[in-house]
């Protein structure tokens, strides 16, 4: 009886350890690839999961981490047999790119990509690491090398977003997520950077010239708008002044032919009207200070006075 004890003990204890060794408790976030006598059986979930001891065993994958070594970051490359599903960052080191113009500059940037497929990150690719950032610096040249260097700066989100694209898209098979892909710094030659520095004075000096060649066209052409309208208006007020005055003058002698009954020579209002004519236009001879020489017949003037003296004799009443 004490062996059968013993012996059931025994299983007993054998039975505890086996479904202790079996049990796996999976973190958030995290699976386990489980492989059976060597091939591929099970993803284990988070939560608690049970395997078979010694017969089914957790597959590792190979990742990038980062380790604390004389006070110093280093990344260095482990096995692990727990894979992390959440979004984890790469940073690729800075390499040398020939741009399409044939300048060579240094680009380094950080992909970030998120195991979605367990199984296909374990099975398609025997450093995962390793083939996404080979991968990321070959597309990464492919892109350059079609820009020229002016562009380069320019368009640095559509080479991010052409990257994720084809980083994405060879990602699917190694069961891989590549949510984005940011380019950090980009480095050019110091010849090269005076260069397009003299480039840039120069073409904001060529600016600041045309905006201020366009300012003056602009304020000569407000300029002599104003002087036109200013014309148009001086003359517009002459030839009112004119119509005034001469309907005026019209006006007037109609009034002394209307009180003379008819009987007023018109050769004496005609000589009325080119006496004051005459006399209007002296002033204005040598207004803008010109010397003018002109034959004085006072003749003429004392006839034009004379005229109108006869005019007003012959109005009633004289």
């Amino acid at each position: 009886m004490d062996a059968i004890l013993l012996i059931s003990l025994v299983i007993a204890v054998m039975a505890v350890l086996l479904i202790i060794k079996g049990l796996k408790i999976v973190q958030q976030s995290e699976a386990v690839v489980i492989e059976r006598l060597g091939s591929y059986h099970k993803t284990l979930s988070p939560g608690i999961n049970w395997i078979i001891p010694f017969v089914d065993l957790p597959r590792s994958i190979k990742m990038r981490r980062y380790q604390l070594i004389n006070n110093q970051q280093v990344a260095a490359i482990v096995e692990e047999t727990r894979i992390d599903r959440r979004e984890t960052v790469l940073d690729f080191p800075s390499q040398s790119v020939i741009t399409g113009d044939n300048v060579s500059v240094t680009i380094n940037g950080a992909l970030y990509f998120q195991v979605i497929d367990p199984e296909r990150a374990v099975y398609q690719a025997e450093n995962l690491v390793q083939a996404i950032e080979i991968l990321a610096k070959t597309s990464l040249r492919s892109e350059v090398g079609r820009m020229e260097l002016d562009k380069l700066f320019e368009s640095r989100q559509e080479i991010n977003d052409r990257l994720q694209i084809v980083m994405d898209e060879a990602g699917n098979k190694w069961g891989v997520k590549v949510t984005r892909v940011e380019i950090q710094d980009i480095d050019i030659p110091r010849d090269v950077e005076d260069a397009m520095r003299k480039q840039m004075t120069a073409e904001r000096e060529r600016r600041a010239l045309v905006l201020q060649a366009s300012g003056e066209r602009e304020a000569a052409i407000a300029r002599a708008q104003g002087e036109k309208e200013s014309a148009v208006l001086v003359a517009e007020g002459d030839k009112t002044a004119s119509i005034l005055r001469a309907e005026g003058e019209r006006e007037a002698i109609n009034q002394i032919v209307a009180a003379g009954d008819g009987q007023i020579d018109h050769q004496l209002v005609i000589g009325y009207l080119l006496g004051l004519e005459y006399l209007n236009t002296l002033p204005n001879i040598a207004k803008n200070g010109d010397r003018v020489f002109l034959p004085f017949e006072s003749s003429s003037v004392l006839g034009a006075v004379g005229s109108l003296q006869q005019l007003l004799n012959q109005a009633p009443g004289k």
